[in-house]
Formats: C-alpha cells, sequence, structure tokens
C-alpha cells in the first residue's frame, strides 16, 4: 500500500498533524478495493495508516519518563491499577511491543472512510467468498476499538477454514465509533447512541446492503439497540454480549436498596454484580459523562492513558493483571498493548470519552426492542444477565446462552465462543 505524507485534506483524516501519521487513498488501493467488490459508492474512499518514526519514539520517550508514584498502600487493587502491573507494562511498551505489526494487521484488511452527516467515518470492510453470507455490522465500546474484533473476521467470513458450513458465512463491517480510533472526531454537540446509530443505517444503506444483522457490546450495545428501536428494513437482527435487561423493580433498588426477595441463582449473581459495579465503578463512567474534557492527562501521558483504560472494570483489569503477571488467557500483553497505542496514536482518549457526555441512555436499561434479538451472557461482563431477566426485556429472543468463559471483551478474548454465539443467534434468520 502507497504511503504518502501528512499534508493531507482535513477530511482524509483528522488526527493526522497530530499523531504524525500517513493515510493512503492512492489509485492503487481504489483499484485494489474495486476489484473485490467492496467499493461501489464514490463517496467510499480507500484507507491505510501508517504511524512516523517521531511519533513512535516520541511514545517510547514519554514512557520511559513517567514519572511514578508510590507503591498502593494496600495488598489488593481498591486503590486502582497496582504499580507493579503499571511498571511490567511500561516495560513491554517501550522495549518489547511492535506497533508496526499491529499496524501491518490492520493494514491488511480492506479499510475505508466515508463522510456521513459531515463526519468521516471509518470502516473495515471484509466480504466472504460465499455468495449467501449475511453481512453483520459490529460495533466496538470503550475502551475498546476495532482490534476488538479482528479476530473473529476470519472464522465469520470463511466459516469452513474455522470449523463451520458455508451457510455460517458473513460479509464483516466494523465501524470506528466518532471520535475513535481512524472516524473523525466531533467538532460540535450531537453524536449520540441514536446519532450513530442512524449513521450506521445508513453505512449499510451505501454499501449496497438489503438485508443484515448487527452485534456489539459496550457502547457497541447502545448503538447497536439504537439500531433495533429505528427498525430499518433492512435489519433482521441484533446480537448484543453486554445487554440492556436490568428490569425496573430491580434498577430502583441499587446501589444501595436489600437484595430482593425469591431471586434464582443466576438473578442473585447478576445483583451481586450490579450493586459493587454501581458503587465502586459507576464513577468511571460518570467522571467521562461529566468532565470528558478535562482528562487533559490522558492525552499527554502514555502511561495516565493506559492505567485508566485498564481501570475499566475489575474483572478485566484483573485479566489485565494476570496476563502482564504472565498468564496465558484469552488477550496477550500485545493485543493489549495494540489498542492503547491505536488510541495514543489517533489521539482519541478525550474525543472518545465525549461520548460519555453526550449519551443519555440509562445504563443496562430495557429498550422495548420488538426484532429477533441474541443475547450471549458472559460470566465476567460487568454483570452476567440472566435468563429470566433477558427474556422480559426482548419479547422476541432468538437465542440466548450462558458462556462458560469471558468478560467486556467477548469477541477479544473469546473469539470462537462468540463467532458459535452469532452463527446460533443468526443461522433461522438468514
Amino acid at each position: 500500500m502507497s504511503i504518502i505524507d501528512s499534508k493531507l485534506d482535513r477530511r482524509n483524516f483528522l488526527a493526522t498533524s497530530a499523531v504524525g501519521a500517513a493515510v493512503a487513498l492512492s489509485a492503487p488501493l481504489i483499484a485494489k478495493a474495486q476489484a473485490i467488490g467492496n467499493v461501489s459508492d464514490a463517496r467510499i474512499r480507500p484507507f491505510s495508516f501508517h504511524a512516523s518514526n517521531e511519533a513512535l519514539a516520541d511514545l517510547r520517550a514519554r514512557i520511559r519518563a513517567t514519572r511514578w508514584p508510590e507503591r498502593e498502600t494496600v495488598g489488593d487493587a481498591t486503590q486502582g491499577v497496582n504499580l507493579a502491573t503499571m511498571r511490567k507494562l511500561a516495560d513491554h511498551w517501550a522495549n518489547h511491543h511492535d506497533w508496526r505489526k499491529a499496524e501491518k494487521t490492520l493494514n491488511s484488511y480492506p479499510n475505508f472512510v466515508t463522510e456521513i452527516d459531515g463526519l468521516d467515518i471509518h470502516f473495515i470492510h471484509v466480504k466472504s467468498k460465499y455468495p449467501n453470507a449475511l453481512p453483520i455490522i459490529i460495533t466496538h465500546g470503550w475502551p475498546g476499538s476495532i482490534i476488538e474484533q479482528l479476530k473473529v473476521i476470519g472464522p465469520l467470513t470463511d466459516p469452513v477454514a474455522y470449523g463451520g458450513t458455508e451457510a455460517d458465512a458473513f460479509d464483516v463491517v466494523i465501524p470506528s465509533l466518532p471520535g475513535y480510533g481512524f472516524s473523525g472526531k466531533p467538532t460540535a454537540t450531537g453524536w449520540d447512541p441514536q446519532h450513530i446509530a442512524r449513521a450506521w443505517v445508513e453505512l449499510m444503506e451505501r454499501l449496497g446492503y438489503k438485508k443484515y444483522a448487527a452485534q456489539g457490546g459496550d457502547w457497541g450495545n447502545a448503538v447497536t439497540e439504537q439500531m433495533a428501536l429505528l427498525k430499518p428494513a433492512g435489519l433482521i437482527g441484533v446480537h448484543t454480549n453486554m445487554p440492556a435487561t436490568i428490569p425496573d423493580e430491580i434498577a430502583k433498588l441499587l446501589p444501595d436498596g436489600p437484595e430482593p426477595a425469591g431471586l434464582s441463582d443466576d438473578e442473585r449473581y447478576a445483583w451481586g454484580q450490579l450493586a459493587f459495579f454501581y458503587k465502586h465503578g459507576l464513577g468511571y463512567a460518570q467522571e467521562m459523562a461529566n468532565r470528558p474534557q478535562t482528562l487533559y492527562a490522558l492525552a499527554d501521558s502514555p502511561i495516565g492513558l493506559a492505567a485508566w483504560m485498564l481501570d475499566h472494570d475489575d474483572r478485566s483489569r484483573d485479566l489485565i493483571t494476570r496476563i502482564f503477571d504472565g498468564a496465558n488467557e484469552g488477550l496477550s500483553r500485545d493485543d493489549i498493548l495494540d489498542n492503547i497505542t491505536l488510541y495514543w496514536l489517533t489521539n482519541t482518549a478525550v474525543s472518545s470519552a465525549r461520548l460519555y457526555w453526550e449519551s443519555k441512555l440509562a445504563f443496562f436499561q430495557p429498550k422495548g426492542i420488538e426484532i429477533p434479538m441474541g443475547v450471549s451472557a458472559f460470566p465476567d461482563e460487568i454483570y452476567t444477565a440472566p435468563e429470566s431477566w433477558t427474556r422480559k426485556a426482548y419479547p422476541k429472543l432468538v437465542h440466548y446462552s450462558r458462556l462458560p468463559k469471558g468478560g467486556h471483551f467477548a469477541a477479544w478474548e473469546q473469539p470462537q465462543f462468540l463467532t458459535e454465539e452469532l452463527r446460533a443467534t443468526f443461522h433461522t434468520l438468514r
């Protein structure tokens, strides 16, 4: 792929000059995209990314120059991400992590940008070789990115090579949320989950899809559920790994109310998770919802950014801590640092946090979805939605499964499970 200098039209990539990166929109790229059938609309422009050597050197220098605080005064993570974990992360990031490898992987997929409602939206679009593949748009959340979904592209688009059948094939569309990764950064208010949902419908129509599915977790769930509420003609069903299913009678008791009587074992487990989150984890989201612009430290310090991202939720932080202690379970050190580095190089920590400020949706509350729905409940999610609550929330539930392993970043941590869940959800809807 051809790489040109960074003096590009602002519309091509809003963050280019800030991060020392280059974007290619060359004739060979366009020809290649047309040859594989991904470009049928002149408004869709091929895209690639290349971080400058100067940007990567600056990142390493900043990591090595970190002014460290003293060690926490407790023997657990109740004060936040442990100093020992961050020291190990910093050493690997500065001395062993290879962004060029991640960059090569990203650029190996067909990447595109298209302007919707005045904002450039970046997306990966991989078409299956099987003619009856079902298109699906998969949306990431915070603190994730398109890197979350890369492991499911192969199994979804080429199922025969991954233990499935031709009937399981999907065309995969993976967009970057506005203000995240390679998408444009909104310069005015209004890009809430509802607006993004409308943009995603426009994107799928622009790609020529008359019938498609949608999937998401975290903010990806909020956007996907809002798409379902729009009930566009082409959307046949949706799937989520972080459903909004908390009944009103449960929600009104959080966080300090007594545990409701008569709960099943699954409901009691979910209640405990939610009570803990509302007491100890909700403040994290509230900081971004109240004052996203105040998070200047995330844009100035790579270690500050990494620590904030790691502390998203307790189960994910514990998993990442184990990984930097040498464990091998779902994610690798480089997986984690690829994602953080993408945020750093695109300078999107603050612009992505603004989505919390924009959204007025209540966390986890049912939204009245009336189209077919699939739900995968992972045990280490912020809360594991019980089947009883899920069936009340989604009257057209076509699939529910409680998985044995996995947490908040399902596609990233447990791609095989999520692939199987998507196959099961949409098998009868194609």
